[in-house]
């Protein structure tokens, strides 16, 4: 079994991209706090709809909670270093505080929010 949660802050404005194939692709590096008090930091994927969802509603300092895979990418440098690092590939995000970005009143009087459907990765 694969699948980790983590609660953090994220430590800067998601960086939001196609793929060659024009799938939506939204990527942020996420701080949390492991034992003693030390701050890591993790690289989160999303993709398609939630990849938009993040790319909307996310920011600097946003604190979530993510359910992910654990992800891990291997490569061989120019000297012949075989060098790796992981991220998670998120599932669905949770929306712990925001600054309210994206989150606008719509004709109805109503907040803008993401459905329930559109903070989960459909597989």
């Amino acid at each position: 079994m694969n699948q980790c949660f983590l609660s953090g802050n994220l430590g800067g404005d998601p960086e939001f991209r196609y793929s060659s194939e024009g799938s939506p692709i939204a990527t942020f590096n996420l701080a949390f706090r492991s034992y003693k008090d030390k701050t890591n930091w993790v690289k989160v994927v999303c993709f398609n709809k939630l990849a938009e969802v993040a790319e909307k509603y996310l920011h600097k300092g946003a604190k979530i909670a993510v359910s992910a895979t654990f992800d891990q990418n291997k490569w061989e440098t120019e000297d012949g270093i075989v060098r790796s690092s992981y991220s998670m590939i998120a599932n669905s995000i949770e929306f712990i505080k925001t600054d309210g970005r994206g989150f606008e009143e719509s004709d109805d009087g109503e907040e803008d929010t993401p459905a329930e459907d559109e903070t989960e990765a459909p597989f």
